[in-house]
């Protein structure tokens, strides 16, 4: 089946209604066979601008639901989540691509609706509100922002009546978000979160790298760079203290370190001595570690470029998305944002720090 465009509700709903008929009939087909299931319907929104992140996001779904399932993918640029000195009026907006991207990924249907349709009576008197999550990072710089962002994921869920939906990882805090919404409001679908695509230098994709200069996508480079040295840096820790562990205890912690003939074994002695104390329930690789590594890179390029600012360095809980201490053991994300020239990015990747047992 070709791809089917749908710009109003009207059409949409006539879309759904085809696939809702077709999975009745597969689940008439279905009913005497054991455990057999009707096809799903699965979601990935968009802002539109489609790159292979988005269509990675489209090829998981499809995969998912399978090749009788039907895939949407939403394009709307929405004005609730954009500040007022923020890019709304130039953000890329590329309908006739994005229809080629959709459906080269898999989508059965796009749903690309103009702003009258989505508010019809103007800005909606009624949002939903992030809560003290969306007022922290992003929300803390772009306040109101996730206000604006579950608002019309929750109408976008209504009117395309999903199964599961599927958010790139990319944007993180608005992942946990959404994630929160759909559990605290019993939204009945399942929230997927697909791993971050990079380019082969390890920018992440964004829509808005297409602003970017040449000059100033190298100086964006500094944002991957700095998530990566800190995710080598854990690792470090980690194998140090697993040989440290290994070392015969008749010795000092750092004598056995130097012994093991470690690059890092003299800076990280203290540290690991200190954590080898502890019990080992809390016996962790340290925080403080790994946001230093990635604050040297940071700091770097804020003295090599000046189109360069940091926005924030935060290493947090995924469940609520504070700090969390430098003997914090389990899942992290390390999420950094900065402005190179006129562009604002933003970056993240997940971090597990792991007792020793």
């Amino acid at each position: 089946m070709s791809l089917e465009l749908a710009s109003t509700r009207a059409e949409l709903d006539g879309l759904l209604a085809r696939h809702g008929s077709a999975r009745a009939a597969a689940r008439e087909q279905a009913a005497p066979r054991e455990g057999a299931s009707s096809p799903r319907t699965a979601v990935v929104m968009t802002m539109g601008a489609l790159h292979d992140g988005h269509a990675a996001l489209v090829r998981a779904a499809r995969r998912h639901v399978g090749p009788a399932g039907f895939v949407v993918v939403t394009v709307f640029v929405n004005p609730l989540q954009f500040g007022a000195n923020e890019d709304l009026d130039r953000y890329p907006r590329t309908l006739e691509s994005d229809l080629k991207t959709a459906e080269a990924a898999g989508a059965d249907a796009v749903f690309a609706p103009s702003v009258d349709e989505v508010y019809p009576g103007g800005t909606p008197q009624v949002r939903i509100s992030a809560g003290p999550m969306g007022e922290r990072l992003e929300g803390a710089v772009r306040p109101g922002h996730f206000d604006g962002m579950l608002t019309v994921v929750a109408k976008l869920l209504h009117l395309t009546r999903p199964d599961v939906a599927f958010y790139g990882q990319k944007d993180a805090q608005q992942l946990a978000l959404i994630r929160r919404m759909a559990r605290d409001l019993n939204f009945p679908v399942e929230i997927v979160g697909v791993p971050t695509v990079r380019e082969d230098d390890g920018l992440a994709l964004s829509s808005r790298n297409r602003y970017l200069s040449a000059a100033e996508r190298r100086t964006a480079l500094a944002l991957s760079r700095a998530l990566f040295a800190a995710s080598d840096r854990l690792g470090a820790q980690h194998a140090l203290r697993a040989r440290a562990d290994s070392a015969p205890t008749s010795r000092g912690r750092a004598a056995a370190l130097s012994a093991l003939g470690e690059a890092r074994a003299a800076a990280d002695s203290h540290a690991v001595a200190h954590a080898a104390s502890r019990t080992p329930r809390t016996r962790a690789c340290g925080a403080h570690a790994v946001r230093s590594a990635a604050r040297v890179v940071l700091d770097q390029a804020v003295r090599d470029s000046d189109s360069f600012t940091l926005d924030y360095l935060a290493l947090v809980n995924p469940a609520d998305f504070t700090e969390v201490p430098d003997d914090y053991t389990g899942d992290a994300i390390l999420a950094v944002a900065a402005r190179v020239g006129a562009t604002r990015l933003i970056d993240n990747i997940p971090l597990t720090f792991g007792a020793s047992q």
